[in-house]
């Protein structure tokens, strides 16, 4: 049976790994055991896929960026040059704490900017964007734009991207879609 994705001759996949229909693997990644990366991923070159890393589809993984065990990401993901995932909250090299690794969820949609850092245990909501260079050390919400070390909300972002103006009732308009958005009691919400 033909392989339905593409892999750079200088990637490594281990064994036991589902790679979705339409996915690519560029140069020099590593995609470790019982990964599973889902249809029309982008997995750019110099990238590390740790034991058990999901992937659903569609996620785009740029440059130089390690995904380590504990992280799942939905569908439609996108994850900038340089971008960092921790694992750990008190690593120290001389002690082992594999049995410690804290899990981190990405939401559907959501975008974390270049040499951002999330650390782990801080699940990032649906449609989230996380500016570049931000340090997450918190749990965000669906549609935040975060920015800033720490980092803040700043206010909130449509599915297209786009920064959302509420008026007086809670109601925005994304420039791009034209998709209406409620804000209430401190959550974004689509209608």
């Amino acid at each position: 049976m033909e392989k339905e994705f593409y892999a750079h001759p200088t990637a490594f996949i281990d064994e036991g790994c589902t790679i979705g229909k339409g996915t690519k693997i560029w140069h020099f990644s590593h995609i470790m055991p019982n990964c599973k990366l889902g249809e029309n991923c982008n997995i750019g070159q110099n990238v590390v896929v740790s034991p058990e890393v999901v992937l659903g589809n569609n996620v785009k993984v740029q440059n130089n960026i390690s995904i380590y065990t504990g992280v799942t990401c939905d569908d439609d993901v996108f994850l900038g040059p340089s971008m960092v995932f921790t694992n750990v909250i008190n690593p120290r090299s001389a002690i082992v704490r594999k049995h410690e690794y804290a899990k981190t969820h990405v939401g559907k949609g959501a975008s974390i900017g270049a040499n951002a850092t999330i650390v782990c245990g801080h699940d990032i909501g649906a449609y989230a964007f996380i500016g570049a260079g931000a340090v997450v050390t918190k749990t965000v919400p669906a549609f935040a734009l975060m920015v800033g070390n720490p980092a803040r909300q700043l206010g909130w972002m449509s599915e297209y991207g786009h920064r959302l103006e509420f008026d007086k009732d809670g109601i925005a308009i994304c420039r791009e879609s034209k998709a209406k958005y409620k804000l209430e009691n401190g959550v974004v919400t689509k209608l």
